[in-house]
């Protein structure tokens, strides 16, 4: 699947938090007066995984698209003035994701001013782990919840995270061709079918083409190798009596193996659970169409209900 052409983010949210200030990039496509639908993407992603769904949905939905801090146009958040030596390793590192939730569920709060009906919410990779938190422990409400390949409960932990988190300033310091290698190698495995060249280029430009983006890419493996769901998987139970909840899975995952759809349904009282076979990790490259048709008619269902 070629590439799809880029949605610019043309909308900053400004946010600061006891330690730190934020530049959310986001936008939105569609109709105001339609339904809300948010997409929500995971790492090493940005928002541009969910182009062609956001520009397809936006005919009959008010589609939403934002970038996490740190990722796509989104800029690591900033320590406020003072507060630097203030910031543990471990809130910078924000290993459970929790900063990354509260501005999610800060964000959609700011969104929903303009709402007259609750979102549908989209969720891939530790977008999944995004939108439970926002939920269970900020009580963010949604109209129903759709999780792909989901980051969410454990044991968490590829061999790639462990070896860089005991590593990490050795592979802080690669630079060049081989750090594209080890980032282009990473983002490769999440592919059943593969990814062709354009594909690749804007997966891996945010972390290869800067300083920033390099240091950042590592930061990200640390933190997943430390992620933790123990604060909110107990309460998983309460989601699924309170919206509809659907699960959908590559089946050909190697990140997260696809077992973990089965548990993830029982622990969050989901409706459903939908296999998609040919696809791995990132499931709307490997089979954008029939991701675009169990969406298409997840939707269709939720909006009746």
């Amino acid at each position: 699947m070629a590439a799809s052409p880029t949605i610019d983010l043309d909308q900053t949210f400004d946010h600061s938090t006891t330690t730190h200030s934020y530049q959310i990039r986001w936008t939105s496509l569609g109709d105001p007066a339609t339904q809300p639908v948010i997409f929500i993407h995971g790492t090493p992603w940005s928002s541009q995984v969910w182009t062609n769904y956001a520009q397809s949905f936006s005919k009959y939905f008010h589609v939403y698209l934002f970038d996490n801090p740190g990722f796509g146009a989104s800029p690591l958040g900033k320590p406020l003035p003072g507060k630097a030596d203030a910031i543990s390793k471990e809130l910078a590192l924000d290993a459970g994701l929790s900063q990354q939730s509260a501005i999610f569920a800060t964000l959609l709060e700011h969104w929903a001013k303009e709402w007259q009906q609750k979102p549908h919410v989209i969720a891939h990779d530790h977008g999944g782990l995004m939108a439970l938190r926002a939920h269970i422990i900020h009580g963010c409400e949604y109209a129903s919840l759709c999780l792909i390949n989901v980051v969410a409960i454990g044991p968490f932990g590829q061999p790639l995270f462990k070896l860089v988190a005991e590593n990490e300033s050795v592979f802080t310091a690669l630079t060049g061709p081989v750090f594209e290698g080890v980032v282009e190698a990473y983002i490769r495995d999440a592919s059943y079918r593969g990814l062709d060249k354009e594909t690749m280029e804007m997966l891996k430009s945010q972390w290869i083409s800067t300083e920033e983006g390099r240091i950042g890419f590592v930061r990200q493996m640390v933190q997943a190798n430390s992620r933790s769901t123990e604060e909110v998987e107990c309460r998983y139970s309460e989601v699924g009596r309170k919206m509809p909840v659907r699960i959908i899975w590559g089946q050909e995952d190697v990140w997260i193996p696809v077992e973990t759809a089965a548990r993830l349904k029982a622990k969050l009282n989901a409706q459903d659970v939908v296999l998609i076979e040919g696809a791995g990790h990132l499931v709307m490259y490997d089979q954008e169409g029939k991701l675009g048709v169990e969406l298409g008619w997840w939707l269709s269902q939720v909006c009746h209900l």
